[in-house]
Formats: structure tokens, C-alpha cells, sequence
């Protein structure tokens, strides 16, 4: 990373541009690492996106600027946030039509999407809306031609290289794998969010009821 990707916003905070979402993944990996050992200085938020990433609040602009010029993050980075299982029942509407886009059977389809490890990469679109990734780039989807109008909380769902779980009812036009039966979001609960920036997450398949 270079300190022309560094981009400073307003007075007290500074925005990374990475080449994507596995750089941004790694950079906040690293970034968290740095702030567990004292060596980033006051920082109020970290905030991850699908190429950015945030720094608000930052104390010490010059020196965290320098800092992030030597910055060489890489992909171990990424694996240390704590692990969340989501058991999954893979009966979705767009199963089908996934395993065909990936030419295999629908049990296979299950095993590909079951194999990897995922992070979180950054959170948006709704409250406790994850998107993950550790996908294999081969297995990316285009979304939905027309996006559905209503889309069941719980929803495992896929669309480019990201997996998401629909955390609450809402339109969508990601591809439907399954569905789960963990609350992504309560905000009755603490932490209201179960998937958080650099969460890595297990999908296991399940027996439906």
C-alpha cells in the first residue's frame, strides 16, 4: 500500500482505497491488529467498506498516515475474528439455477457453498446485513434479473462474490441458497449484531422441519 491511497476527510479522519474487497478484508484484519497493540493511536471508528476503508475520529492524522504507507496486510491477516457457525437448511428458490450456473447437481452446489471458511468483509445495506466472503471467484453469481419485493429474514443468499444472510425481511435480488434460523439481528440483544467486520462464518447444511 502506497500514501497516495491514503486520502484524508475532513480534519480527523482518513480513507484507504484498497483494489477490493480481500484487500479490505486483509487492511482491517491488520488495522484491528495494529489498534490491540497500541501502535495506531486514538481511533474512533474503523470503518470497512467494498473498497475503503474508514478511519473516523483519528488523533494523530500525520502519524497514522505514515503508519499506513508501511502498511503490507495480507491475507493471515484476516483470521482471527471469532467464529460463528450458521446451520443452514439449503432449500432456497434459486438452488437450482445456482448449481446450474456452476454446472454441478444441487447436492454438489450444497458442498461448495458449505466448504469455505468466510469473513466478514463490511456490513451494510440493513442493521446486521454481513458480507462475506471466501467464496472462490469461479463460483460468483449475477443477481437477479428483477429483484424480489419481499425477501424471508434468514435468507442465505449469494450475488457477485459475496454471501449475505437477509438479517430481516426486505426486498432483494441476491440468489436464495437456503435459509437459517439464527437471528443475524436483535436489538433487544448485545451485541444487537451477530456479524460484524472480520466474523469468520461456517455455513453447515441442516435438515429442514
Amino acid at each position: 500500500m502506497t500514501a497516495a491511497a491514503v486520502r484524508p476527510v475532513g480534519g480527523d479522519a482518513l480513507l484507504v482505497e484498497v483494489a477490493g474487497p480481500a484487500e479490505v478484508t486483509a487492511l482491517y484484519g491488520w488495522l484491528r491488529e495494529r489498534q490491540a497493540e497500541g501502535a495506531l493511536g486514538a481511533v474512533e471508528e474503523i470503518v470497512p467498506a467494498a473498497r475503503t476503508v474508514l478511519l473516523d475520529g483519528v488523533a494523530d492524522v500525520d502519524a497514522l498516515t505514515a503508519l499506513l504507507a508501511t502498511a503490507r496486510p495480507a491475507a493471515a491477516d484476516t483470521a482471527h475474528g471469532p467464529l460463528l457457525e450458521v446451520p443452514t437448511v439449503y432449500d432456497g428458490a434459486d438452488l437450482g439455477e445456482v448449481a446450474a450456473l456452476w454446472g454441478v447437481s444441487e447436492e454438489a452446489a450444497v458442498r461448495i457453498h458449505t466448504g469455505p471458511e468466510y469473513v466478514v468483509a463490511f456490513c451494510g445495506f440493513s442493521p446486521g446485513f454481513g458480507y462475506l466472503t471466501g467464496l472462490p471467484a469461479e463460483y460468483g453469481v449475477p443477481r437477479r434479473a428483477t429483484p424480489r419485493s419481499a425477501v424471508p429474514a434468514g435468507s442465505v443468499a449469494l450475488a457477485g462474490p459475496y454471501t449475505g444472510v437477509y438479517p430481516s425481511p426486505s426486498p432483494g435480488g441476491w440468489q436464495l441458497l437456503g435459509r437459517t434460523a439464527l437471528a443475524l439481528w436483535d436489538a433487544e440483544r448485545e451485541p444487537a449484531a451477530l456479524l460484524a467486520p472480520g466474523v469468520r462464518v461456517k455455513f453447515t447444511a441442516v435438515r429442514g422441519q
